[in-house]
């Protein structure tokens, strides 16, 4: 029998609302430029097609945790975006198939530090793959909720809006970004997908508090500290 030389980490996990249970992660896929306007925002051409990113796993905040301002930023930004967790996979998923591997939907947020993202434009590691970067609120099951494919998406910071859309105005709907996916790597059950960000992305200071939600799911408040 094997034994590792240093303890394994655990494992990030999601909990499931209603139940005891917990969700796995296995990898988290981003999803950039996927709202006209939050494209219009940051000066690109909405011509282009969306990008793919990562986050590690152990990234995840919990729902009332906090995230700690990270070291080498004086720009650190909110993205609050709808989570598509996965309990199936594939590679080369047609798009009608994509829906029936979608375990549940959750809320949650693309912490970003933006002037590094600016400096060293892609990949985007440092910008967006750091501690603490991969706040997510409880997942509702499909089952429960049926599939999202519109619904308020907001992100108060201290009470005030900062963001407020809707997501039937994604540019690649949750099918489309399944597939696309499943043709670059294998998805797999435990897999979460972040599917963008709409406009009105800004600074966090220490201090703030943070409140996302999509419609119909539960919500997700952290505090920056």
């Amino acid at each position: 029998m094997s034994q590792y030389v240093v303890s394994p980490p655990p494992v990030a996990a999601i909990p499931v609302r209603g139940t005891s249970a917990t969700f796995p992660l296995r990898r988290v896929y981003c999803v950039g430029r996927n709202y006209v306007e939050h494209i219009r925002e940051m000066g690109n051409d909405e011509r282009n097609p969306p990008i793919f990113f990562q986050k590690p796993a152990d990234a995840l905040v919990l729902d009332g945790g906090e995230v700690p301002y990270p070291s080498q930023t004086k720009d650190f930004q909110h993205e609050v975006e709808l989570v598509v967790a996965l309990k199936s996979g594939g590679t080369d998923i047609a798009p009608e198939n994509a829906l029936g591997h979608v375990f549940g939907y959750a809320v949650g947020l693309d912490m970003t530090r933006r002037d590094l993202q600016s400096r060293t434009g892609k990949p985007w590691e440092i910008a967006k793959a750091f501690d603490h970067s991969f706040p997510c609120g409880e997942i509702a099951t499909a089952e429960e909720v049926g599939h999202v494919e519109k619904g308020a998406i907001e992100l108060k910071v201290n009470g005030e809006t900062r963001q407020s859309s809707d997501v039937d105005l994604l540019i690649w709907r949750l099918p489309e970004i399944i597939a696309n996916l499943s043709t670059l790597f294998e998805l797999k059950a435990g897999d979460v997908i972040l599917t963008g960000t709409p406009h009105g992305v800004g600074p966090v200071e220490r201090g703030d508090r943070l409140e996302a939600s999509v419609a119909g799911l539960p919500g997700l408040t952290v505090t920056i500290v």
